[in-house]
Parts: structure tokens; sequence; C-alpha cells
């Protein structure tokens, strides 16, 4: 199944693990990303932690949990190719979202590109 299919079909919890440069870990729950090609995705962000560290280090981690009762899901190996800022995009995007929570309307959405490197199952080494 493609990563589109995928995230298409799937309800789960997702998490994106950052970096900084120096090695400062920070983790947060983000929604599903959106595909725009099946290894180019992206994900709205607010200027917090996980944004502050692509900046210094485009490598992230995105983990998948699947709503089931044993353990599946994806972990994706992503890189930051690109940023935007383009309000319309971002609120054709949040409106697209089922039960998309509060955002502050004042503060800028950064569009943030990812090329996926890599794609693992949440439990063992195949894929």
């Amino acid at each position: 199944m493609s990563l589109i299919d995928y995230f298409e079909n799937k309800e789960g919890i997702g998490i994106l693990a950052t970096s900084s440069s120096n090695g400062a870990v920070d983790t947060a729950i983000y929604a599903k990303p959106h595909f725009i090609e099946e290894e180019k995705c992206l994900f709205l962000m607010a200027d917090k932690c996980s944004h502050v560290n692509l900046k210094e280090n485009p490598h992230a981690t995105y983990i998948f949990i699947e709503k089931t009762e044993n353990y599946k899901g994806k972990r994706i190996y992503l890189r930051m190719i690109k940023e935007t800022v383009d309000d319309d995009l971002a609120e054709t995007i949040r409106r697209k979202k089922h039960g998309c929570p509060d955002y502050d309307k004042d503060k800028t959405t950064f569009i943030v590109y990812f090329k996926v490197d890599h794609v693992r199952p949440l439990v063992g080494d195949s894929e």
C-alpha cells in the first residue's frame, strides 16, 4: 500500500521527533502528514521547538501508531527540503482535516516540506 493510501485510510496518532544542531531532542504530537507525492509530504507548523530544530537540523522522524489493539504503524525518516508561508494553502489544508484543533490565527503557520528518506514498520526491521 502506498503511503498516500495508507494515511488516507488509517486512523491513529502521530509523533514528530526533531533534534537541534547540538543533539537536544524534541517530540511533539502531529497530525498525519499531507502527501503531495509518494515520497514528499508536508506538515503545518507553528514557530515552536520542532520548527526551530528543523532550521538547525533538517532530519526528523515521524512515528504513526495505528488505532488498533496491537502495535501497527510506521516510522518515517524525513529530511526537510523547504518551507513556505502561504496562509491560503494552510487554511485549505486545515479545512481538509476533521477535528482540526484550534490554532492562533495571529501567528505565522509554516508549511514545511519533507522528502521521505526511509520507511520502517512501527515494530520490527522490515520494509
